[in-house]
């Protein structure tokens, strides 16, 4: 039977301010950061004192913002926040661009490791983990504001979103499904023996993939027959492939080596 959506993407106010389930994902996942390097830390991967993790954190977190927000007023949805400059502040609204606060979170984080003088390949190999896992929370956030929707289908599991048109392929459960099951994944190859920044890569390529397929139950304009999201992570495929092949060359032999090896009888 097709869903309604009847989810009141406010959680509730303070005043004049609304707390949606939005903003609440992203508080949680930056909150949730300090413990996690914390806890990294305690093990022995990583040598930085509290005031180390808490500014690797704010780099973080200031990368993902103004990179999501950016990417998002200019290239997705430029005309619109010409038109309302000040929705551009009010991120809890929605409107993070996955390819901006990625670009953002790995500059963010280039720039703390570069000012802390900690290995950038080590710590994206940590971070990521739990980057993934929040992103596909961030989808059902979507989810509950009602944005990012499929195109109209007649499934027995689409949804009717308030205001917009038509059953719809919930398309932001399929991208949280995605995420979630990377985070198994990325665990597997984190636990294999592997040079710094592999599991990294790999989790940009798996992101590259994933997203172009999973786009096609998107609607979203179309350029040359496929939409922004796609054409980006077509470059991020090839950036990501090309450096997995250029640095990751053993790391990849070594995957492909143990899937061939017979299971013992």
């Amino acid at each position: 039977m097709p869903f309604t959506s009847t989810i009141n993407p406010v959680l509730f106010h303070l005043g004049p301010l609304e707390i949606r389930y939005y903003g609440i994902v992203y508080a949680l996942g930056f909150l949730s950061a300090v413990p996690y390097l914390k806890w990294v830390n305690k093990r022995g991967i990583l040598k930085l004192s509290d005031d180390d993790i808490y500014d690797l954190v704010f780099y973080m977190m200031l990368g993902t913002l103004v990179g999501g927000r950016l990417f998002s007023t200019l290239i997705w949805y430029p005309s619109h926040y010409l038109s309302n400059p000040l929705e551009i502040f009010m991120i809890w609204k929605g409107g993070m661009a996955f390819h901006g606060s990625f670009i953002g979170v790995v500059l963010g984080t280039w720039w703390g490791c570069r000012e802390k003088g900690i290995d950038l390949g080590r710590m994206l190999d940590i971070t990521c983990l739990p980057f993934v896992f929040f992103l596909g929370v961030g989808r059902l956030a979507n989810f509950v504001n009602g944005e990012l929707y499929g195109p109209v289908t007649d499934a027995k599991w689409c949804v009717n979103f308030p205001n917009v048109e038509g059953c719809r392929h919930p398309y932001q459960l399929y991208s949280a499904l995605k995420r979630f099951l990377m985070v198994p994944l990325l665990i597997l190859l984190y636990r294999r023996p592997h040079k710094d920044g592999f599991v990294f890569v790999m989790m940009g390529l798996m992101f590259g993939v994933g997203r172009f397929m999973l786009d096609f139950w998107r609607e979203d304009s179309l350029y040359y027959g496929l939409s922004i999201g796609q054409w980006s992570s077509v470059a991020v495929f090839g950036i990501f492939g090309s450096i997995a092949v250029k640095y990751y060359r053993e790391d990849l032999k070594g995957l492909v080596t143990s899937w061939k090896r017979p299971k013992p009888q």
